[in-house]
């Protein structure tokens, strides 16, 4: 976050986040106050076909670009209004503009006409974003989502963003590639000809969804059902009961009633008995239909309808920094998906969290050496957790099997980016080093190499430190002497595993931070 931008949180100043959808560009403004509370000014929406050209032809067409335009220019007049700041706007894009092939033409045009500087956002980023709206409105109902497992998802127009949560803590997050403008084109092609019903289509384009989440947590033992969204909120404004100022509750059996009765209805007669928009009214039988086919698998009872959207989560997200237990709950979820993942690869889980704390251990005693922060720190975290799934695949090779288990799965919280790097520290925790015709490596960032070299040494140290899976060494202090890291442990048992372990791991920490590595055996560990 930037310091103009920290400073306008801290007093007060409205704040205007834009988001650039598949279907919409929606807009709210905000004043936030100094302790991360925050209130609605205004908010506007302008249908667009950024997902119809992309979702059928890869590119925006010119008509649409010069609409878009028009759209965000009437919206930066709005925030002239208001008299909001350059550094006070968050202008954001999703799949659409994700995807499309002339996105760069796009968002070049956009802010050479608007001075609007658009970040066009992964799926996993959307998904972290909505869980920290949720996560904000369903504040007062924490203790329950703590005891129960509940399902968080969004059906926007391009894609569906899912979160599987056990007892509070993420088991399971998925950002899927469908969503109500995909299914519409899909549902009727070129030759205007249905082939499936609705909810038939839907059910079995998501089968082997359900197949996957079903590994990671059993559907069945959900208790909320979490639905965000505009079409959700419709939902909620026509059947749902007031949980505060931020949710609905509704039961299962008058939300599965009303899908039933505006099955009934044309679009033409959604918007005029519900009152809503005719693009808002295009997409809300398919998006409902989503919604029916994953409640229906699992045994909920209770449906939560947050009154807040991705807008929220980029603001909430500026606060993250300035709140320790909205980050400490943050990195708690990032680590409860890793940990989901470890266990659906059959990890050694007693061995990967002491390969992961005493990671920790070296990273923190370390700083002045390494110079690295939190994000560093937490992707070594993640990595000491995932550093053996390729033995999943095979023993032999199984740094290259994790990498690209990895390289293949989604963890809450981590951009491809953020993840590419932790797979490189996976790829290297054994033995070989980085060259020329490693790609994955060779195509990161000139500083991001070098963070997965020093975290790399670090990460193999602590796994060399367990190098017999008995867990006998479990807290060390770190003592520079001359050239040497001596690493001492009051470990009793026989560390003739570990020793070996760090004489044939350590090479790659020694070149990179100049120690030689020496474990050391005391009885009573700081008594003189």
């Amino acid at each position: 976050m930037s310091k103009k931008l920290s400073q306008a949180l801290d007093t007060s100043r409205p704040v205007a986040v834009i988001d650039v959808g598949s279907s919409a560009i929606r807009m709210v403004i905000l004043e936030v106050s100094s302790d991360g509370r925050y209130k609605t000014l205004d908010r506007a929406q302008r249908p667009v076909r950024l997902g119809q050209d992309v979702f059928s032809d890869k590119v925006i067409q010119r008509q649409t670009i010069s609409q878009a335009i028009q759209i965000l220019a009437g919206f930066r007049e709005l925030m002239n209004g208001w008299a909001i700041l350059e550094p006070d706007v968050y202008t954001i894009a999703t799949s659409a503009i994700r995807e499309a092939r002339n996105r760069d033409t796009f968002l070049d045009r956009v802010y050479m006409k608007t001075g609007l500087r658009i970040r066009v956002i992964e799926g996993v980023e959307e998904n972290h974003l909505t869980f920290i709206a949720v996560q904000y409105a369903v504040e007062s109902m924490q203790a329950s989502f703590s005891r129960s497992n509940s399902l968080i998802i969004e059906v926007g127009g391009g894609s569906i963003e899912l979160m599987v949560l056990k007892r509070g803590k993420m088991a399971a997050t998925h950002s899927l590639k469908m969503g109500t403008i995909r299914i519409e084109r899909q549902m009727v092609p070129r030759s205007g000809e249905t082939s499936l019903p609705l909810e038939e289509y839907i059910r079995e384009h998501f089968r082997v969804t359900m197949e996957g989440i079903q590994t990671e947590t059993k559907l069945g033992t959900v208790r909320y059902f979490v639905m965000v969204g505009g079409d959700a909120r419709i939902v909620a404004g026509h059947i749902g009961t007031k949980g505060g100022d931020t949710f609905w509750t509704l039961s299962r059996g008058d939300f599965l009633a009303f899908v039933q009765k505006i099955q009934a209805y044309t679009v033409d007669q959604i918007v005029k008995k519900l009152g809503v928009a005719y693009h808002e009214a295009e997409g809300l039988l398919p998006a409902l239909m989503v919604h029916k086919v994953f409640l229906e698998e699992t045994e909920a009872e209770t449906i939560i309808i947050p009154n807040v959207s991705i807008r929220e989560g980029v603001l909430l997200r500026y606060a993250l920094g300035k709140d320790k237990k909205m980050n400490d709950q943050f990195i708690s979820q990032v680590l409860s998906s890793a940990r989901s993942l470890g266990k659906k690869f059959h990890f050694d889980e007693d061995h990967a969290e002491l390969v992961s704390d005493l990671s920790m251990q070296i990273f923190d005693q370390l700083e002045v050496e390494h110079g690295m922060g939190k994000r560093e720190r937490l992707f070594l975290q993640v990595a000491g957790l995932l550093h053996d799934i390729g033995y999943f695949v095979s023993a032999s090779g199984h740094h290259k099997h994790g990498q690209y288990i990895l390289m293949n799965s989604e963890l809450f919280g981590l951009s491809r980016n953020d993840i590419k790097i932790v797979a490189n520290l996976i790829r290297y925790h054994r033995n070989s080093k980085p060259n020329s015709t490693h790609l994955e490596f060779t195509t990161l960032a000139r500083d991001e190499r070098l963070m997965v070299l020093k975290l790399s040494g670090i990460l193999r140290v602590a796994d060399a430190l367990d190098r017999s899976h008995t867990q006998h060494v479990k807290t060390i202090v770190l003592e520079i002497r001359d050239e040497d890291l001596v690493i001492s442990t009051t470990c009793t048992g026989d560390l003739s595993m570990e020793r070996y372990g760090i004489e044939s791991k350590s090479e790659l920490f020694e070149e990179v931070f100049g120690f030689r590595v020496v474990l050391e055996q005391k009885k009573f560990l700081g008594v003189q």
